[in-house]
C-alpha cells in the first residue's frame, strides 16, 4: 500500500506506541504482535511492516528529543513530518508517561539483575547506519528540547546509575582477565574515576594480556542500544590520543537484562559525533 498515511492514521500508531512505551517503563508485559494486529484494523489493512517501519519512524523522532524508546524498535529515520507533529502534541498531553519517564532516569537506586555468566553480557556493536551509535559532544549540561526535557541527557547525569556501570565494567574485566590465564593483571585492575576522579578521560585502568593498557571509558543506559551517549571533549581527545589503549563500554538495558559492546580507538572514528553544548564568551 502506497498511499501517505493520514492524520488519524498516524495518530493511532503514535497512541498505540505510547501505550507500549507505558508497559515498557512500569515493568509490564506486553505482545508487540498483538499490538500489530490490532492496528491492521485500524489502518486501513496497512501491512505487519509498514506498522513495524512506522513504530521505528517513532522511535526515531523520541531519541532525537532527548527521549527513551521502545527498545524493540529500533530507530529509523526519514519519516513524515506529519509523525513529528503527532508525537509532539501526545507527549504535551502525556503527563502520567513524563512522570513515569522522569522518575526512571532520576532513580538513584539501581537494581541489576542476578549475571550468571557476566563475559556473556557481551555483544557486537549496533550496524553503522543513520541512527545507530551515536555520541553527543560536550560537557552534560541541562537544557530544553523545543520545550521538553532531554530525559537521556538527565539520566546521563545519573550519579548512581554511572556508579554501577563502572563497577559491573570492573567485574567484567577482571573476569575476562582471569580466563585469560592473567590473575595478576586482574588484580591490577584500577577504577580510576573512584580512585582519582574524573579528569583522565577514563574511568578504568585494565590491561590486554600481554601487559599493555587498557583504558575503559565506561557509558551506562537502562534502555536500548541506539539511546546516543554523551561525552566531555576531554573524553574524545583521550580516545583520540591513545586510540591503541582506548576502548568505550556502552552498557545497555542495564536495569533488566545487561549488554555491553566495546568501541575501540577514536570516537571520532567509531561514532558519528554531533555538537551539544557550545562555549561562548562575548566577542
Amino acid at each position: 500500500m502506497s498511499e501517505a498515511w493520514s492524520r488519524q492514521e498516524v495518530e493511532a500508531t503514535v497512541a498505540d506506541y505510547f501505550s507500549m512505551l507505558d508497559m515498557e517503563l512500569r515493568g509490564e508485559p506486553f505482545n508487540k504482535a498483538e499490538h500489530n494486529r490490532s492496528l491492521q484494523n485500524l489502518l486501513n489493512d496497512r501491512p505487519r511492516g509498514a506498522i513495524e517501519r512506522k513504530h521505528q519512524n517513532i522511535s526515531a523522532v523520541l531519541i532525537e528529543i532527548g527521549y527513551p524508546y521502545i527498545d524493540g524498535y529500533k530507530p529509523l529515520g526519514n519519516y513524515q513530518e506529519l509523525l513529528r507533529l503527532a508525537v509532539d502534541e501526545r507527549l504535551a498531553r502525556a503527563a502520567d508517561l513524563n512522570r513515569i519517564v522522569e522518575a526512571v532516569v532520576e532513580n538513584a537506586t539501581v537494581p541489576r539483575p542476578v549475571i550468571s555468566d557476566i563475559l556473556a553480557i557481551q555483544v557486537t556493536p549496533p550496524a553503522r547506519e543513520a541512527n545507530a551509535v551515536r555520541i553527543r559532544e560536550g560537557p552534560v549540561v541541562s537544557r530544553r528540547l523545543a520545550g521538553k526535557r532531554n530525559y537521556l541527557e538527565i539520566e546521563a547525569r545519573n550519579q548512581s546509575l554511572g556508579l554501577a556501570g563502572e563497577q559491573l565494567a570492573v567485574e567484567f574485566e577482571r573476569e575476562r582477565l582471569r580466563r585469560l590465564g592473567t590473575p595478576k593483571l586482574a588484580d591490577g585492575i584500577r577504577h580510576v574515576a573512584q580512585l582519582e576522579g574524573d579528569w583522565l578521560g577514563y574511568d578504568i585502568l585494565s590491561f590486554e594480556p600481554d601487559g599493555r593498557e587498557r583504558l575503559i571509558e565506561v557509558k551506562t543506559t537502562r534502555f536500548g542500544a541506539s539511546t546516543p551517549f554523551f561525552a566531555s571533549r576531554n573524553e574524545v581527545n583521550i580516545s583520540q590520543t591513545h586510540h591503541e589503549q582506548y576502548q568505550l563500554y556502552r552498557l545497555f538495558s542495564f536495569t533488566t537484562q545487561p549488554r555491553l559492546f566495546a568501541l575501540p580507538g577514536s570516537l571520532r572514528n567509531s561514532c558519528r559525533l554531533e555538537p551539544f553544548t557550545y562555549s561562548a564568551s562575548v566577542l
